[in-house]
């Protein structure tokens, strides 16, 4: 029997009942917290690997080839299945083929494609404007073509239109996506319950939700959002706002020469993964 793909154990995990809850992660560390967290699946930020990988902001900076190698060394961490950010697609239809196959090949279960222009930016940040509906069903058609011609991932198709077009155009384009064949549609930043209730009424198939704490979109308790009917609901951000918290609370106290709050040296040992390999150093011991 051959081993089920990162995309057949997301289409396990979405076939079961309730709400998919996920963390973001962005590094190879924090998808591992996340896995011995005992987390089933969790999401590659987009915004948070900008943040940590180039200190910049989540607005376009950050390149394919960043990105897909960012997701390569974290697949390569976890046994999880992971959702990755795929941004714009990086360019034409072409481009977002090239950028499906890539994120399967990184080992990705899923991948997100939106429909901002470029330069993008974080979907609960100013300034964004998005490509013209035809170009925005164009995109997520060259996704759903390269799964279907064997690239084997779940595409996730997004829109930001809620932000410049409104709620009926965002719905609408979620719609089209639906019918043009994506697994899930996410549509980004909706300002109210009745919002969110107006996009889970009018959109068929699996929908995530984006809880992202000081955002746009309301976070409401999971029994509630799982009511209203949206599939999976992520907390994208909340791992890097917590490091950074913590980072500037340890920074502090070693300026004024005080000692921080921080883990046992032998809980961060086992976090890294020191255990795994001092057995494995013991199993090719010779003699």
């Amino acid at each position: 029997m051959p081993m089920p793909t990162p995309a057949d154990r997301l289409r396990d995990l979405l076939a079961r009942p309730g709400l998919l809850l996920m963390p973001g992660c962005h590094d190879a560390l924090s998808a591992k917290l996340a896995e011995q967290a005992g987390f089933p699946t969790a999401f590659m930020s987009g915004f948070a690997v900008s943040a940590v990988r180039l200190g910049l902001p989540d607005t376009g900076l950050i390149s394919y080839g960043e990105l897909v190698e960012q997701g390569r060394n974290i697949c390569g961490a976890v046994s999880i299945p992971l959702f990755g950010d795929g941004d714009t697609g990086f360019g034409n239809p072409l481009n977002v083929r090239r950028t499906v196959e890539g994120y399967a090949r990184a080992g990705f279960g899923c991948i997100m494609i939106e429909d901002q222009l470029m330069p993008k930016r974080c979907g609960h940040t100013r300034g964004k404007t998005v490509v013209a509906r035809e170009d925005a069903l164009l995109r997520i058609q060259a996704a759903v073509d390269a799964r279907n011609e064997g690239a084997d991932i779940l595409i996730m198709a997004r829109t930001d239109a809620r932000a410049t077009d409104g709620l009926d155009e965002a719905i609408a384009r979620c719609q089209a996506f639906a019918q043009i064949g994506a697994d899930i549609t996410f549509l980004e930043a909706p300002l109210s319950e009745d919002e969110m209730r107006r996009y889970c009424a009018e959109v068929p198939g699996r929908k995530m939700v984006n809880l992202i704490e000081s955002g746009k979109t309301p976070l409401l308790p999971l029994p509630h959002l799982e009511a209203i009917g949206y599939k999976i609901a992520v907390y994208p951000l909340t791992l890097l706002n917590v490091s950074i918290k913590a980072m500037r609370a340890a920074l502090a106290h070693i300026q004024r020469g005080e000692a921080a709050e921080v883990l046992d040296f032998q809980e961060v040992q086992a976090a890294v993964g020191f255990p795994d390999y001092y057995a494995g150093e013991e199993r090719y011991r010779a003699g």
